[in-house]
């Protein structure tokens, strides 16, 4: 990443006011134009901004605005920083090896087959690939389609597993939840208490029916006895 002078006009600014410098000088280190420069100097320009100091800030030594001063074809140039801050990655489809490209429909067909939630944006972030080639995969009308075998892109190289479960887990999100049917599933609460008042129903009218077949039985063991008894009574008196 190139570096770049921070403010540039209140760094003119504070040349102008504070050094010996040509316009020449100041303008180029500054990125401005030597006729700006002069009008800062007479004061027709940045009337109401405040000078900064490049030296303060790390971005000019003292020792080139001398070496500036003494020579006035001397070109100053900015200091090297103390603190590397890292160049922002630039956001745009991921790069895919040349090594690699001939396999980019595989990894699409694998991801449209066993990711069905993912968006043609989540594909493209994933495999750098472009919204109407994965068009053309999903309608069955890519040039190669008879040739195509799905691959899973992670071994294949072109992300990595945490990225696509990210994206598939933030696709899930937005996915409608689909209830399965099985057999083994819980009844109802509705039902479970119809059974059980069937079962206690059934089970009073067992219990009332051998309650009855016990009346019967006991009903019959009297009446046994009450003829046994009739018939001794009249043996006795044929006796």
């Amino acid at each position: 990443m190139a570096q770049q002078l921070l403010m540039p006009k209140a760094t003119a600014v504070w040349l102008v006011d504070n050094t010996a410098l040509s316009f020449d000088q100041i303008a180029h280190f500054c990125k401005l134009h030597p006729l700006e420069v002069k009008a800062i100097a007479d004061g027709e320009s940045a009337q109401g901004i405040k000078g900064l100091d490049p030296v303060s800030n790390g971005q000019l030594s003292r020792e080139e605005i001398e070496k500036a001063e003494g020579d006035k074809n001397h070109r100053m140039k900015l200091s090297d920083p103390k603190v590397r801050v890292p160049e922002a990655k630039r956001k745009g489809p991921r790069y895919t090896p040349v090594s690699r490209r001939q396999d980019r429909p595989n990894a699409i067909l694998w991801m449209v087959k066993n990711h069905p939630e993912l968006k043609d944006g989540q594909i493209c972030r994933l495999v750098g690939t472009t919204k109407s080639t994965i068009e053309t995969i999903r309608n069955r009308e890519h040039w190669n389609q008879a040739n195509l075998v799905p691959m899973d892109p992670v071994t294949l190289g072109m992300c990595s597993q945490i990225d696509l479960d990210f994206e598939v887990s933030k696709a899930s999100k937005d996915k409608p939840v689909v209830e399965e049917s099985n057999d083994t599933t819980l009844l109802p609460a509705s039902a479970t208490e119809n059974l059980t008042e069937n079962t206690a129903v059934f089970g009073s009218q067992k219990a009332a029916e051998n309650e009855g077949d016990e009346e019967e039985l006991d009903a019959d063991k009297v009446f046994a006895k009450l003829s046994s008894l009739k018939s001794s009574k009249s043996d006795e008196q044929d006796n």
